[in-house]
């Protein structure tokens, strides 16, 4: 039997450590590659730390930002081949089931990763291993919940809250959709000047007494046209809805292990207000983030903050809970 590395958590302990693991076979349908980067998300710290474990088997191997090189081929693969750079889009969905890599099955905290074929989607040679990792989820996560559920257009305001991975890559791809004003909305001073780099209008600390008011001056009085919120809260929640204009969408992102709900049930109806669950990304957000960074209409070269061996994933995972040096994204390298 053929070993490699994994970083594996045991969901019915806690447990989570590197270990040696058989090489995962591809089934006909499935794919298995060679792995160059996996991205660290805050829902992979959610997992460790035990918040999130509904529907996990009892052991997995994390990491669903993945990005590498065919290295087999199940029986029925024919349009893959030996050595194609590719990604793997890691969400399988349903009617009536969600099936997510890294969650439900092994991911890409490994050397080695088995994926169905139809998940894969190309790069072509414009874009680095490095960022190719985030696409699926840090970026291709923030574009859906633009394009899709609060369907953005161009010129409405929108309000960015949590400037991490996914609400720094909302920011750009705001700019991209021409929305106006951008309002980017972190309590960390070095996170507000980064987005307002990144292309935000105007970048606003939520725990300042002014605040409603500056909402309402920058969106000239009537309140935004949508919020997004990617860090999960219910002090963001209320505060995000009260900001809304007539029509307005709250969009939720972020994971919250907390009950829903805000206090302001009669502004919803009078006011039309709408708030959204967002989950993930389809195949197809995935196919349109690679083709705008494939064109050059997407820069992610400083989302990068780090790069790791996979043998460090400890110390990568506390640098990344304890922020530091502030990262976009931290990479594991297999």
């Amino acid at each position: 039997m053929t070993l490699m590395t994994a970083a594996r958590l045991a969901t019915s302990t806690g447990l989570f450590d590197i270990q040696n693991v058989a090489i995962p076979e591809p089934t006909a349908s499935e794919v298995r590659l060679r792995v160059a980067y996996a991205g660290i998300c805050l829902t992979d710290i959610h997992f460790i730390r035990g918040e999130l474990a509904a529907g996990m088997p009892d052991e997995v191997t994390l990491g669903h930002e993945v990005a590498g090189t065919v290295d087999r081929l199940g029986d029925a693969v024919t349009d893959w081949q030996i050595g194609d750079r590719a990604l793997v889009h890691p969400v399988e969905e349903s009617r009536t089931s969600t099936r997510v890599l890294g969650v439900h099955y092994d991911g890409g905290w490994a050397q080695y990763v088995v994926a169905p074929a139809q998940s894969l989607v190309a790069l072509g040679p414009e874009i680095s291993m490095k960022t190719a990792a985030i696409i699926p989820d840090a970026v291709s996560t923030p574009w859906a919940a633009i394009t899709e559920t609060a369907q953005v257009q161009p010129t409405q305001s929108v309000a960015v809250w949590g400037i991490g991975g996914l609400g720094f890559h909302a920011i750009k791809l705001l700019r991209i959709i021409g929305a106006a004003p951008i309002i980017a909305i972190d309590p960390v001073e070095a996170a507000r000047d980064r987005a307002v780099a990144a292309g935000a209008d105007f970048a606003l600390d939520p725990r300042h007494e002014d605040f409603a008011a500056e909402i309402h001056r920058l969106t000239d009085g009537a309140g935004l046209d949508v919020a997004l919120d990617f860090f999960g809260s219910p002090a963001i929640h209320q505060q995000a809805f009260d900001a809304l204009g007539r029509k307005g969408r709250l969009v939720l992102v972020g994971v919250s292990d907390t009950t829903f709900s805000v206090a302001s049930a009669p502004n919803l109806v009078r006011n039309a207000k709408k708030v959204l669950g967002h989950y993930g990304s389809e195949r197809r957000h995935v196919e349109e983030i690679v083709k705008l960074a494939r064109l050059g209409r997407l820069d992610l070269s400083e989302s990068i903050s780090a790069v790791y061996d996979l043998a460090d994933v400890h110390q990568a995972v506390e640098n990344f809970i304890a922020k530091v040096d502030n990262p976009i994204r931290i990479l594991l390298k297999a």
